[in-house]
């Protein structure tokens, strides 16, 4: 434990020099890391396979973990196209000068450690690096053991990066995985400054319930869309089957389809082809259930109440069919982990009604979840998705990864 104890040390020192390294030195680091990144994508891959092939192949965990051309060229233009964002840090935030002649100012500073625990996936090691050494902030990573020889290989070029522009390699530190470190990060009060969880739901209770750091969590996405009587069909076909099949093993996929009962078997006839051709396994309450078994729809079983509020992380989902909109929003309010939800309806006044009353970290009117991320919302990339209301919520990066400061300059003013 010293050990590990004594690095937080290391890495706390190496924040207070990297919060006062220019805009321009942060940047350079980033730019040698996207080169780097492309210049080693076979060495990536090859450890990447390794941490593949001690996963099984069913495992709905894969798809998080498998690096591939296109996610490593997206990686590296995420780490680009965070030095093209604002720096979010000694940013003048108030400035005022009272009689006396003390003057006041509040600026923006980093928050400076940020502990992030994380599973399976290894684009969460570049993009929160990024994000922190473009904000000041050094960066203690716990990634899980399924990722361990991917996660390495992308600290060990971390690292070169740092040292092309002299910047301590402190900055960035990746945890053993051994579980019982997990505990010394989380009660680590002296030398870290928040924690951020991203993973299972029982990664974030265990989080919650031992952490002596503050923490931003990062919740599941238990998401919801909601298919009104008044819903363009196609539109909602199309809508419900990106948000379930695109990257169902992603925090914004679908979840539970809810639909109301006057147009569930037109809508259920016209999604069944397409959600059947990726054969996704579906937990119908009991009407859906009638409608689809009907339909001889393949992959069919009678949703429990544990189908309700599951985030499967997989190609399946459960249907919910519901009598009016109020029970639409009682099932979302329940049942939603508040990360992501949607409804498809024409009507205009029921739509503004459900974008105000769902309380979720993002709502959307006729489009798909799947919208719930930091790259999509013009954030370069994210630290997490967060689902609680204090300091951040929903997707969030550099503006988050800052707190403020007053500073007080005077001529001898006393009190």
């Amino acid at each position: 434990m010293s050990t590990i104890l004594d690095q937080f040390q290391r890495t706390r020192t190496a924040a207070s020099s990297l919060a006062m390294a220019s805009g321009e030195s942060r940047n350079a680091v980033l730019l040698s890391l996207a080169t780097l990144i492309r210049e080693n994508s076979a060495a990536i891959f090859l450890e990447n396979q390794k941490d593949l092939d001690l996963m099984p192949f069913d495992h709905p965990m894969r798809d998080r973990l498998q690096l591939t051309e296109e996610r490593l060229e997206n990686l590296a233009d995420s780490v680009i196209s965070v030095t093209q964002l604002p720096n979010p840090t000694g940013q003048t935030l108030v400035k005022k000068t009272f009689p006396n002649g003390l003057e006041l100012t509040k600026v923006t500073v980093p928050l400076g450690v940020v502990g992030v625990i994380f599973e399976s996936r290894p684009n969460v090691t570049i993009d929160v690096a990024a994000l922190c050494i473009r904000s000041g902030n050094a960066a203690v990573l716990r990634g899980g053991t399924d990722a361990l020889h991917t996660n390495t290989i992308l600290v060990n070029l971390i690292h070169q990066a740092l040292i092309q522009q002299g910047i301590s390699t402190d900055v960035v530190y990746l945890m053993p995985t051994d579980r019982e470190l997990v505990t010394t990060l989380l009660t680590a009060v002296k030398y870290i400054d928040v924690i951020i969880p991203r993973g299972s739901e029982a990664l974030i209770q265990r989080v919650r319930k031992e952490s002596l750091v503050p923490t931003i969590e990062t919740g599941a996405g238990v998401c919801h869309t909601y298919v009104a009587s008044s819903a363009d069909i196609n539109m909602a076909v199309e809508v419900v089957v990106n948000a379930k099949v695109s990257r169902p093993s992603v925090c914004n996929s679908l979840d539970t389809i809810i639909i109301h009962q006057s147009i569930a078997n037109e809508f259920l006839t016209q999604v069944l082809d397409p959600l059947q051709s990726y054969s996704v396994k579906i937990f119908a309450d009991e009407l859906s259930y009638t409608i689809l078994e009907k339909l001889s729809y393949p992959f069919l079983e009678k949703a429990s109440e544990a189908d309700f509020g599951r985030e499967f992380l997989d190609f399946a989902c459960s249907i919910k069919v519901v009598s009016d909109s109020q029970e639409a929003l009682t099932h979302i309010s329940t049942y939603s982990s508040r990360h992501s939800e949607a409804i498809i309806t024409s009507d205009e006044v029921e739509a503004h009604y459900f974008l105000s009353v769902v309380d979720a970290a993002a709502v959307y009117w006729n489009a798909s979840t799947r919208f719930t991320d930091g790259g999509e919302f013009g954030l370069g990339a994210e630290i997490g998705i967060s689902t609680q209301k204090l300091h951040a919520r929903g997707p969030f990066a550099l503006e988050k990864l800052v707190t403020e400061k007053w500073i007080g300059i005077g001529q001898g003013q006393i009190r």
